[in-house]
């Protein structure tokens, strides 16, 4: 038996780890775990070209695929022809009824950014979905009031773990296995009617190329007609945007489209380029969809889409609804107004994080499709975007503020503490932050201190002012916890301090995070 199950066999685990499951994570990293590692170098080859300055650019290799007018994906699955609104959210219990049921027409079941990645959350999350399939799932909240899964429930499209990360829990010939395969592997073998998918974080073709071999390889395996698998890929790094055709032409017998996902986006920016004093970016409330940069990549994203018969899918609504009623009227109207510029510029359909946002997304969708499921017959031949306009940050508005510095202190402590405490997606000041935006909040802080950057009203970024909100925002988060707490809140900020203050920009805070606080003491690799 060449592989180990780590992790402790918890209720109903046994479900989901069989040995013929198990076996099959076993056969896909015998087949592809090299390949990922290889891709995984030439990533850090890449962005170590963009700190000499060597910037993206569209491939010229690849230019015979862009300009092949002839190719197209796959029509769309079932299920996944309307997708005018798509909710977003980990697959605990509580979330997988409530999404579900929601009115949305897609679920994404999130490994990703909104599960923090602890064993129990990771094999618990499959054992939801096995039963979400089943439609035996239900909830009964503090209240005693039972939820169970109405007669028109959301399609579900599973987000696995980007390929950076492992899943130690489960070790295959003595080390740990990629933690994208588990999730992937997992939930195909156990629910194959509609095995559909979001990528995360791809950077190039060649790995969209790795995950459509992935593809083929598990549907033999399974015994499934090629095609079955469907995966939509998360736009959400500046490299990919340069790529988005021929991640489309990869995949393209199993292409759902692709996705706006902004927050890793802006993050990918920040992470990329940060060292360079043009690329320099306001607070993070500044950076809305409509600033330069952030217009240029969205209105690629729709025109590569639908010239090759892709759905072009738009970004998050990260607000949450409020108590105050005068806040909760505005916030919602700044949403309403994001998915009509969406649903205006040519997009498919869009996200929300709180089912209570469904309808608002609805309801700037509705006018413009009609009885329509998708826009896709609209072509967008007027867009026009080149390199330098994807690389146009100088050119968004702003200010780096004294609020937004504590802001992002304190979003990256406040989730940090969270995701070590097993919650991936917190909701904070009405937003509902997740690992994405905690990159942000975190790359940005390093951005600033590491260019000395003004603040409006005066002073400047330093490590000495980092520090010291650092202080600040943890003696807040200690009021009133217990020991146990109290040392988890201490981690976080120094987990905040290493991956915002350290010389070099560390590329995530997850896989450090992870190693040191929640895989298994003594664990391989």
């Amino acid at each position: 038996m060449r592989y180990k199950v780590i992790g402790p066999m918890l209720e109903r685990f046994d479900e989901v780890l069989t040995p013929e499951a198990l076996d099959f994570l076993v056969a896909l990293d015998e087949h592809f775990a090299a390949r990922r590692v290889a891709l995984l170098d030439t990533r850090r080859a890449r962005r170590a070209r963009f700190s000499t300055g060597q910037f993206p650019d569209f491939r010229a290799e690849t230019s015979s695929v862009r300009s092949d007018p002839s190719w197209r994906v796959a029509a769309p699955a079932p299920g996944l022809l309307d997708r005018r609104v798509e909710i977003t959210g980990p697959p605990d219990r509580r979330m997988t009824v409530n999404a579900l049921n929601s009115g949305a027409k897609v679920w994404m079941a999130d490994f990703e950014d909104a599960t923090a990645p602890t064993w129990a959350n990771i094999i618990g999350g499959q054992l939801n979905l096995i039963d979400a399939h089943a439609g035996r799932i239900d909830f009964t909240d503090e209240r005693g009031k039972r939820y169970a899964i109405g007669p028109d429930p959301a399609t579900i499209v599973v987000r696995p773990r980007g390929w950076h990360l492992v899943e130690k829990w489960i070790a295959v010939d003595g080390r740990p296995i990629a933690a994208s395969l588990v999730d992937f592997g997992l939930y195909l073998f156990h629910n194959r009617h509609r095995p559909y998918f979001y990528l995360p974080k791809l950077e190039e073709h060649r790995e969209a190329r790795l995950w459509n071999d992935v593809f083929v390889f598990a549907q033999q395996y399974l015994g499934l007609p090629q095609g079955t698998i469907r995966a939509t890929v998360l736009i959400e790094t500046i490299t990919a945007a340069f790529e988005m055709e021929e991640i489309l032409y990869e995949l393209r017998e199993h292409s759902s489209g692709l996705n706006a996902g902004r927050w890793d986006y802006i993050f990918s920016i920040i992470k990329n380029f940060g060292q360079w004093s043009d690329f320099v970016l306001p607070d993070r409330a500044e950076v809305t969809m409509t600033v330069p940069f952030m217009r240029a990549y969205t209105e690629l994203l729709v025109s590569t889409c639908h010239r090759r018969g892709a759905h072009a899918i738009g970004g998050m609504a990260a607000f949450i609804p409020s108590r105050d009623p005068d806040a909760n009227a505005a916030a919602v109207e700044k949403v309403s107004a994001d998915k009509r510029r969406e649903a205006g510029d040519g997009f498919d359909g869009s996200w929300v994080a709180h089912p209570g946002l469904v309808q608002t997304c609805r309801d700037a969708f509705d006018p413009v499709l009609g009885a329509r499921p998708n826009q896709l017959d609209r072509l967008r031949d007027d867009v026009d975007v080149s390199a330098t306009d994807l690389l146009a940050v100088d050119k968004t508005p702003g200010q780096v503020t004294a609020e937004g510095l504590r802001a992002n202190v304190s979003v990256a402590l406040r989730y940090i503490d969270a995701w070590l405490g097993g919650t991936g997606a917190v909701a904070l000041s009405n937003l509902m932050e997740d690992a994405a935006t905690a990159e942000i909040a975190r790359c940005q802080v390093w951005q600033w201190r590491h260019h000395h950057t003004p603040l409006a009203g005066g002073g400047i970024v330093t490590d000495d002012l980092v520090r010291s909100l650092l202080a600040e925002e943890l003696a807040a988060l200690l009021t009133d916890r217990d020991e146990p707490e109290r040392a988890r809140a201490v981690a976080a900020a120094g987990i905040v301090e290493h991956t915002a203050l350290s010389e070099d920009l560390p590329p995530f805070f997850t896989t450090e995070a992870y190693a040191l606080h929640l895989a298994p003491c003594g664990s391989p690799g």
